[in-house]
C-alpha cells in the first residue's frame, strides 16, 4: 500500500518562507508543497528591503539562536551565491569605537565575536585603518574579515526558481484571508480565489507573524511586533570615495539597532543609515504612510509605551533624524568628518518587525513556535536573511521532524 502524500503549505515568500520551501522540498522530495505570497513577487518587505550585508555573528549572544545561525547562515549563503553564482563579495567590515567607554565595549565585541567561532578578528592601528578606510576616524578599530555583502533579490529569485524545479508550487497574488482545521486536524488555507487542503503550515509572515499566529491558530499571540522605520541616504556618484567597504560604529547595546553605518552595496552604491523611527503603517516606508489600525495597536501597546517611557530621548533623535538630515548626518560624522549633507541624496527605507513585550523589553533572539499543525516564525530580525537557509534547516530539525 502506498503511503499519503504529506501536504505543506509555507506562508510567506520572504527569504525565510523560500528557505524553508526550498529545504523542505530538498530532504522530503515527495512532498507537496505550496508557498503563498500576498504580492506580485519574493521578498517585497523586509528581505528585500534591507542593506544587502551578510553578517557574520559579531554581536548576538554567545550560545544564543542568533549566533549560532549566524554563523552557519553565513556560511550556508556564501556557499549558495558561489555555487548559482549569486553576486556577493566578502569584503569584510570595520566597527568603530570613537571614545574610551566604546573602545572597552569594542573589546567586550572582539571577545564575543570570538567566542561565537569568528575567524581573523583583529584590531588595526591607524596606518592599517587608514589604508583601508582612509576617511574614517577612529579610538579603536576591529576588522571583520568575515563580513559581507550580497544580492538578496537575486538569492530569492533562485529560490523560487529551485522550488519550482523541485516540484513546489509558488503562488504569488495570494494572500491567505483564513485557515480553518478540520476534525481530522487538516488545515484549510482559504485564498481570495480558492481553498486548498494540507496535513502541516509553515508561517513566515514577518511583519504579520504576531496577528498571522492568532488569525490561524485562534489563540493569543505570545508577542507584539511594533514596526520600526530604517531610512537610509545615499552617497551621490562623484562622493562614492567617502567608503571602501563596510564601515559600523559600535553598537549601543541597549538596542537591537545597530545605529548609522556606511554600506557599499553590490551594486556599487554606498548608503548611510539607518535611523530607527516608529512607523504608522507596518509595510510603512515614508513618514506619509498611515494606517489606522497599524497606529494605534502600537501606541496603546503597553509593552511599547513602557518602552518609550524608558528610552524617551533616544526614540526622540531618532525621530529627528528623520524630520532633518542634518540630525542624520551629526551621527555620520562621528565617523567619517568630512561627509555633509551636500553629498547625499534620500535612499532607500525598509521596516523593521522588532518584536516587543509587555515589559518594553526589545526581543532579540529568533523565535519559533509550533502549535498543533502549525509552525511559526514569530521574531527573525537582523541577521535573518544572513541566517534564512541556516533558520530553515532549525525549522526542519526541530520542529517538523514528524515529517521523516
Amino acid at each position: 500500500m502506498s503511503q499519503k502524500q504529506i501536504r505543506i503549505a509555507v506562508i510567506g515568500g520572504g527569504i525565510i518562507g523560500l528557505a524553508t520551501a526550498y529545504k523542505l522540498l530538498l530532504k522530503h522530495p515527495h512532498l507537496q508543497l505550496d508557498l503563498f505570497e500576498k504580492e506580485a513577487g519574493p521578498g517585497k518587505h523586509q528581505s528585500g528591503r534591507n542593506s544587502g550585508v551578510l553578517h557574520c555573528g559579531l554581536y548576538y549572544q554567545p550560545g544564543s539562536l542568533k549566533a549560532k545561525l549566524a554563523v552557519e547562515g553565513i556560511r550556508e549563503m556564501t556557499n549558495f551565491c558561489q555555487e548559482h553564482a549569486i553576486t556577493h563579495e566578502i569584503c569584510g567590515k570595520v566597527v568603530v569605537a570613537s571614545n574610551q567607554q566604546q573602545d572597552e565595549t569594542l573589546r567586550g565585541l572582539a571577545k564575543r565575536g570570538e567566542a561565537n567561532g569568528l575567524q581573523g578578528l583583529k584590531f588595526l592601528n591607524n596606518a592599517e585603518l587608514k589604508s583601508r578606510e582612509p576617511m574614517v576616524r577612529a579610538t579603536s578599530t576591529l576588522l571583520v574579515p568575515e563580513e559581507g555583502i550580497v544580492d538578496y533579490k537575486a538569492v530569492m529569485n533562485k529560490l523560487v526558481e529551485l522550488i519550482q524545479e523541485l516540484g513546489g508550487r509558488v503562488h504569488f497574488r495570494s494572500s491567505v484571508w483564513q485557515i480553518k482545521e478540520t476534525k481530522t486536524a487538516e488545515l484549510v488555507v482559504v485564498t481570495q480565489t480558492e481553498s486548498y487542503t494540507f496535513d502541516r503550515l509553515v508561517s513566515c509572515t514577518g511583519l504579520h507573524s504576531d496577528r498571522t499566529f492568532s488569525n490561524y491558530t485562534g489563540k493569543k499571540r505570545p508577542l507584539r511586533i511594533v514596526p520600526f522605520r530604517g531610512e537610509y541616504l545615499s552617497f551621490k556618484p562623484e562622493f562614492e570615495y567617502m567608503v571602501n567597504h563596510l564601515v559600523y560604529p559600535v553598537p549601543d547595546v541597549n538596542y537591537p539597532f545597530l545605529g548609522v553605518h556606511f554600506t557599499r552595496m553590490v551594486s556599487g552604491e554606498r548608503e548611510v543609515g539607518p535611523n530607527a523611527v516608529l512607523a504608522f503603517k507596518r509595510e510603512g516606508y515614508t513618514n506619509k504612510d498611515f494606517n489606522f489600525k497599524d497606529t494605534i495597536e502600537s501606541l496603546t501597546y503597553v509593552g511599547f509605551l513602557n518602552f518609550l517611557r524608558k528610552n524617551f530621548n533616544f526614540a526622540m533623535g531618532e525621530f529627528a533624524s528623520s524630520l532633518l538630515m542634518s540630525s542624520f548626518i551629526t551621527k555620520a560624522k562621528i565617523m567619517i568628518p568630512e561627509v555633509e549633507a551636500s553629498m547625499l541624496v534620500k535612499g532607500t527605507a525598509g521596516v523593521r518587525a522588532q518584536a516587543m513585550d509587555p515589559s518594553g523589553k526589545l526581543l532579540m533572539d529568533f523565535n519559533i513556535e509550533r502549535e498543533g499543525n502549525q509552525v511559526h516564525v514569530l521574531n527573525a530580525p537582523s541577521p535573518g536573511a544572513t541566517s534564512s537557509l541556516a533558520i530553515a534547516s532549525y525549522i526542519l530539525d526541530n520542529y517538523l521532524t514528524d515529517l521523516n
